[in-house]
């Protein structure tokens, strides 16, 4: 299974960004897919997830209400729509994937569950 995270870029304050993960080598409807940061001088911290039927979703409170995870299980492929960013959202984006449970939740946000997949980053920078 390869993940392949896009559309990062700069952005000034208030800007949108859609960031896009495509998976191969399986079939997105199997799979979980949770999108992660890193921002510098932190650690890792999750940032969004949505079922494998987009049933549910989650988002972190730093981002609710300003981010938006959807799918699209034809073109293999989630997007993470980024409005309102803020200097603070800087960091280089990951989409990851989980087998078992397919489902999302708070635990796959929090870091509880070991996401079986990664992808190389993509990196966001919002700047003055």
């Amino acid at each position: 299974v390869q993940l392949q995270a896009s559309g990062g870029g700069l952005v000034q304050p208030g800007g949108s960004l859609r960031l896009s993960c495509v998976v191969s080598g399986f079939t997105l409807d199997d799979l979980a897919i949770g999108w992660f940061r890193r921002i510098p001088g932190k650690g890792r911290e999750g940032v969004s997830c949505i079922s494998n039927n987009a049933g549910s979703t989650y988002y972190a409170d730093s981002v609710k209400g300003r981010f938006i995870i959807s799918r699209d299980n034809a073109k293999n492929t989630v997007y993470l729509q980024m409005n309102s960013l803020k200097p603070e959202d800087t960091a280089v984006y990951y989409c990851a994937a989980l087998r078992e449970p397919p489902r999302c939740s708070r635990y796959m946000v929090l870091g509880v569950y070991a996401m079986d997949y990664w992808g190389k980053g993509t990196q966001v920078t919002v700047f003055s």
